[in-house]
């Protein structure tokens, strides 16, 4: 295997930032859902921006978490509450079922890639950094659902989300086994990961165990 390279520093900056942004807009929307008020919609677009990442940093060791490293992060998300919480009747209206799934499954794949890849660059065992990628990747919509008093969707609706994830995350950790550059390993496999999550909404794919 060779070497494996620390992502560039602006490389993981853009993957962080518009998976931050893709998380906190499914949290607005599932807020908005709820009813809550502007607490609310900053609390559950915080949580499912930064959960999955945070429980990585706490596992990693890593020390400020990510989003105290980078406190504009934070502030975005604040920013971004106040603008949609009032906002977020009309944006309804106007945004589809598809346009969500698709951002959705972009956040998905842009987390378990800046996952792995951390995970990898603190020399982690291939089988665990794997598996850092997936928690990155699922654990904020998981603790959304939580706050949001419902069984998370993860672990209810059948749907590959997880799997889609370790897949994605496996193919990342073969490509540093070929000679194309690490931004490519990303990119490449972030995408795969989106594609496979899309795929499985188009064609209703399921994984339900039925009794005999």
């Amino acid at each position: 295997m060779k070497h494996v390279p620390v992502p560039h520093v602006s490389l993981i900056t853009v993957i962080e930032v518009v998976a931050i942004l893709v998380g906190a807009f499914s949290g607005f929307v599932e807020a908005r859902r709820k009813r809550m008020d502007v607490v609310g919609v900053f609390t559950v677009a915080f949580i499912t921006a930064f959960g999955g990442g945070t429980l990585r940093d706490i596992l990693l060791d890593r020390r400020p978490l990510f989003w105290v490293l980078h406190q504009e992060y934070a502030i975005l998300i604040f920013i971004l509450a106040l603008v949609a919480a009032p906002l977020m009747r009309t944006l309804r209206q106007i945004l589809s079922e598809r346009l969500i799934v698709i951002a959705d499954a972009i956040g998905l794949g842009l987390f378990a890639v800046a996952g792995v890849s951390q995970a990898q660059a603190a020399h982690m065992p291939l089988f665990i950094a794997s598996m850092m990628g997936v928690i990155t990747g699922i654990f904020g919509g998981v603790l959304r659902d939580i706050v949001c008093n419902e069984v998370p969707m993860v672990f209810r609706d059948g749907k590959p989300y997880a799997i889609c994830a370790f897949f994605g995350c496996w193919m990342y950790i073969g490509l540093q086994y070929t000679d194309v550059s690490d931004d490519f390993a990303l990119w490449a496999s972030a995408a795969c990961i989106t594609l496979l999550r899309l795929v499985t909404w188009k064609f209703e794919l399921h994984l339900h165990y039925h009794k005999n």
